[in-house]
């Protein structure tokens, strides 16, 4: 059976000297991996910066790449996965709205909990601050991985995972930073790969009767949806299943 393929949407630095693109990396990685953490093909990446971060770890990888620099449409995004015949996106370290994508294909990855830490203008540096601050004020003792299934809002499609880290008594944004980049780059791939094998899934036609669904109950703690029975998937309104 021929893998699933993936395309990834990832903004990086400006240049090769700036920092970006280590999730793009890490799940082309996690894909060449004996046995594949990612059982599934990086057929592209995709990013708004010509000459960036990211164009450079793909020509090491040997990956294609593509370059965006918008108009940020519908039409620009969909002609991206039909340029790349893609089954399934990931937009790991996208800072631009996505417009036009089936919700129940495209997923993202964020840097702390939702739906408290998200929204435009949420990204990188600026979440892990926010979280230190809420943390300073007694709000909260913990940040997250959040992954979730993406609409045309920030940040705001169905949550599917959600890792839980603990602040530390010492923590500063910066060391916040490290220790939640280090549990994205682990649990992106291996969570997408469930995703892709349809082990979890969303259900509906549009927000109103969105649904999450997965048959992993070693993560059930984890997973923002409904366990149900391995086999049970191919019940739920086919018509809206991946392939």
């Amino acid at each position: 059976m021929a893998r699933k393929r993936i395309l990834v949407f990832a903004t990086g630095g400006k240049t090769v000297e700036e920092d970006g693109g280590s999730g793009f990396q890490e799940l082309v990685e996690f894909s060449r991996t004996t046995p594949p953490v990612l059982d599934a093909h990086i057929v592209g990446v995709v990013s708004n910066h010509q000459n960036g971060s990211v164009a450079d770890k793909a020509r090491k990888l040997g990956v294609d790449f593509a370059y965006f620099c918008g108009p940020f449409i519908d039409f620009w995004y969909l002609d991206c996965i039909k340029r790349f015949d893609a089954d399934f996106v990931m937009c790991s370290g996208w800072l631009k709205l996505v417009r036009g994508l089936d919700p129940h294909r495209t997923i993202n990855i964020h840097p702390g909990p939702l739906p408290e830490f998200g929204g435009a203008g949420m990204y990188g540096h600026h979440v892990h601050e926010a979280v230190m601050a809420a943390y300073h004020r007694s709000e909260v003792y913990q940040s997250a991985v959040t992954m979730h299934f993406v609409d045309e809002r920030y940040d705001h499609g169905p949550i599917l995972f959600q890792f839980p880290i603990l602040i530390r008594e010492d923590e500063t944004a910066e060391t916040l930073a490290r220790r939640v980049n280090e549990k994205e780059r682990a649990w992106q791939a291996y969570i997408l790969n469930l995703i892709v094998h349809k082990r979890i899934w969303l259900e509906g036609s549009g927000p109103e009767d969105w649904e999450v669904f997965h048959t992993c109950p070693e993560l059930a703690q984890y997973i923002s949806g409904r366990l149900v029975s391995p086999g049970c998937e191919i019940h739920n309104h086919p018509s809206l299943l991946l392939k």
